[in-house]
């Protein structure tokens, strides 16, 4: 089994949004209306919003493949926080997935230390996110990488408002 996160390119684009759209529906789609998850997958995880995300030098979109097929991925951006993110020089872990047969396998903390690197890169001292409140896992995985709880804002899911929390992780040595 081979296993490694690389920089997302242009070339992997139809999969990509194929693999986006899927574990964001795997994840969420039982606790949300169809329609509201057509709504969002199409706009979000669309191909060419995945082009124009591929393009931007403001996202650094990882992936994880297991013999040559995407079992993970993250995107690492430069974006203005919500307000209760006080920290210095934020960046912001936009997005970060594993599908299920990747679970446990220890993908998650090497894509999130990759994570922590490109923040650096990007300038980062901290590591912002935003995670559905309803998400304990998510949550419980983010406290053991680091991030503490900062304050709330708002996500759409279609036309349906859910609160999340917005956790932030120093990445950057003190100084």
């Amino acid at each position: 089994m081979n296993t490694g996160v690389r920089r997302g390119t242009r070339a992997d684009v139809e999969a990509l949004s194929a693999f986006m759209a899927k574990t964001f529906d795997d994840t969420f789609g039982p606790d949300n209306r169809p329609e509201d998850m057509r709504a969002h997958l199409g706009k979000a995880y669309g191909i060419a919003q995945q082009s124009k995300e591929l393009a931007d030098p403001d996202v650094v979109t990882l992936v994880v493949e297991r013999d040559g097929a995407l079992i993970a991925y993250a995107q690492v951006r430069r974006n203005t926080p919500p307000p209760c993110v006080k920290h210095e020089s934020p960046v912001e872990l936009h997005r970060i997935y594993v599908d299920k047969p990747g679970h446990g396998a220890g993908i998650a903390q090497q894509l999130m230390d990759e994570c922590k690197n490109v923040g650096r890169e990007l300038g980062g001292a901290h590591l912002w996110l935003c995670v559905w409140e309803h998400n304990p896992r998510a949550q419980a995985f983010y406290a053991k990488m680091g991030f503490t709880d900062v304050g709330s804002t708002f996500f759409y899911v279609g036309p349906d408002r859910q609160t999340d929390r917005v956790l932030v992780a120093r990445i950057a040595p003190a100084g």
